[in-house]
């Protein structure tokens, strides 16, 4: 081979792996989720501000809303596109669907620099088991579909498909990560998704809630769900878990490891604490879990099986309070951010928010009105329970519960606290 051609030859090898490197870098800062169910939601363009004076990098979305996708535009902001579980039936028994799909909502946006879209998110914990087997069918047709139709539409490298689950999709016999494996009842059904994942150089995304074990276990060691350290720490032959972030995370690498995916990139899609609606949902909790949570991240520690950098998306970034409350009222305190857009407390994201958060600004209000309990009122009549439950449905009240911010309020504070809370959703 001559010299010339040698020289060309290096210099289009070169520029090949420079494109590589440039369609498929992943930024260093942590991600956040930004969900929308919010009876009064901030302009997305407010939220994006924030996004940006905190210095994050990455947003994880539950939809394809076309007014946050164009707030997005030219960020520079990584974008995790979401498709609501209630469209994976159409999806995966359309291929015309899901091309009309990734066109209106991905190729639209990434065309012409516009938004920097790295994933599509096909559905969101489809295989919950509070679910009862309903998206079993759908979600990897869904999955295969959509990423035929990204290749189909030359955005096969730039996008990627993943399935965020939750992390009730494996489980272990023992307390031991290495005893984890895909739970029985969708067993081959996980291996299918995860060597579709591989074959297409896709990631496991997986939701982990360190909060939600302490919720529903009122005998799991409390400081086991933090990263202080854990007193009686698991040993799994010679690798030490002092905390059930990691063995959780653990549990799947085997299960992956297992079923020979070991090398199979991990997406933690959602991970954090909420501050109210529990006796262990609170501002002192949350800001220890996520300042813990962020501190490894930034330091690049990972976890005994997989100790290198991980890809995180804290959950979340604003209150909703328009959230379901069936897995309990703590579900509608998440967020960093009060609904309004204010910090909840200080948490340091890393050299680009060295002095915590910064909330949002501009943000507009309405005249402030509600209706109270008559002091003079009958506590003892008929109409008050009805009319509590009335304001109750009409708004958020699930910081009265046991345990909450105002849960030492006698009746005649609940009761006046449920009207404030049903006039301040209306006219705040």
């Amino acid at each position: 081979m001559g010299c010339g051609r040698l020289k060309r030859l290096l210099v289009m090898v070169l520029l090949f792996l420079f494109i590589e490197l440039l369609v498929c870098s992943v930024v260093s800062g942590i991600g956040v989720n930004w969900g929308t169910q919010s009876t009064h939601p901030l302009p997305a363009s407010t939220v994006v501000k924030m996004l940006k004076d905190n210095g994050i990098q990455k947003v994880k979305l539950f939809d394809a809303d076309p007014n946050i996708l164009e707030a997005l535009k030219k960020t520079q902001i990584q974008v995790m596109v979401g498709i609501p579980n209630d469209m994976l039936y159409t999806l995966a028994t359309s291929v015309q669907a899901a091309e009309k799909w990734v066109s209106k909502n991905i190729s639209a946006h990434v065309s012409s620099g516009g938004v920097d879209i790295r994933y599509v998110a096909v559905g969101n914990e489809p295989f919950l088991s509070t679910y009862n087997g309903t998206f079993e069918s759908t979600t990897l047709p869904a999955l295969q579909n959509i990423q035929s139709a990204l290749v189909k539409a030359g955005l096969g490298n730039r996008v990627k498909v993943t399935t965020p689950l939750n992390a009730d999709v494996y489980q272990s016999s023992s307390d031991k990560p290495s005893d984890g494996d895909f739970r029985t009842d969708i067993h081959d059904l996980m291996i299918k998704i995860v060597s579709f994942l591989s074959q297409n150089n896709a990631p496991f995304t997986v939701n982990i809630y360190p909060f939600i074990s302490l919720y529903a276990d009122p005998n799991f060691p409390m400081d086991y769900a933090f990263f202080n350290g854990f007193s009686s720490a698991i040993n799994d032959n010679g690798k030490i878990y002092d905390n059930v972030f990691d063995a959780n995370h653990d549990t799947l690498v085997w299960a992956l490891q297992k079923n020979g995916f070991g090398n199979l990139p991990i997406i933690v899609g959602e991970i954090g604490w909420p501050t109210d609606g529990d006796r262990n949902a609170n501002l002192q909790y949350a800001q220890r879990f996520n300042q813990g949570f962020t501190s490894r991240y930034l330091g690049g520690k990972g976890t005994p099986m997989r100790p290198g950098p991980i890809d995180a998306y804290l959950f979340s970034l604003i209150d909703e309070d328009n959230k379901s409350i069936q897995p309990g009222n703590f579900e509608r305190h998440w967020g960093l951010f009060y609904y309004d857009g204010k910090p909840k407390y200080q948490l340091s994201l890393g050299p680009t928010s060295p002095s915590g958060l910064v909330g949002a600004t501009g943000v507009e209000y309405l005249a402030k009105k509600w209706c109270v309990l008559k002091p003079s009122a009958n506590l003892n009549s008929d109409q008050v329970a009805p009319s509590v439950s009335y304001a109750c449905q009409n708004a958020d009240c699930t910081s009265l519960g046991y345990g909450t911010s105002c849960g030492n309020l006698d009746v005649k504070g609940n009761g006046r606290e449920s009207m404030l809370n049903y006039a301040d959703c209306r006219n705040l």
